[in-house]
């Protein structure tokens, strides 16, 4: 048997792109046009990639299920950002939550679990990095070490993470800070 190997799931809307905030609230971005991607992303990513993470996506985009925004559409930002970022698996919800929900959608952790089986993750030994109660929540759901990056928004976490940081950088540099203690065990 193959062993397990370590994974770094990330938000996309707040981790990887910045989100479009309205009223103190974040949004993802409607089109490709919207779709920046964060200072130090690239270089983060690298590094964990570089250390042996394989990367998954993890994202909610209920606006295709409430039929604002089209599936067309979020395909077209996902293939770009994985042609900027070594993102090994992109794992998307589609569902509102209101008309269906189902153990896919964050807080659930449908998405990692899934990830998990497909490409072998070891879930104790990974990490979850969101902006939101959501990411915290499905991180902690699914075993992983949970990292929340907190840009002050108008929005209680429901649970506590494992650490709090400010940034995408903030947080690799946790993860390969903790990673490097281990190695010294």
């Amino acid at each position: 048997m193959s062993q397990l190997r370590r994974a770094v799931f990330l938000d996309r809307d707040g981790v990887i792109n910045a989100a479009v905030v309205r009223d103190n609230k974040p949004y993802p971005p409607n089109n490709i046009e919207e779709f920046k991607i964060i200072a130090g992303v690239k270089e983060g990513l690298q590094r964990l990639h570089e250390q042996g993470f394989l990367l998954v996506v993890a994202t909610n985009q209920p606006d295709v299920g409430r039929g604002t925004m089209t599936q067309t559409a979020v395909e077209k930002i996902h293939n770009y950002m994985c042609q900027e970022l070594p993102i090994d698996r992109v794992e998307v919800c589609y569902d509102d939550g209101r008309t269906v929900d189902t153990e896919f959608r964050k807080p659930k952790p449908g998405m990692l679990l899934q990830a998990a089986k497909v490409l072998g993750i070891d879930l104790q030994k990974s990490y979850m990095i969101g902006d939101r109660w959501r990411d915290v929540d499905a991180g902690a759901n699914a075993g992983c070490h949970t990292i929340f990056i907190d840009y002050g928004y108008d929005e209680k976490l429901r649970s506590p993470p494992n650490r709090i940081v400010k940034s995408i950088t903030e947080a690799v540099g946790h993860i390969l800070l903790q990673e490097n203690r281990k190695d010294l065990r």
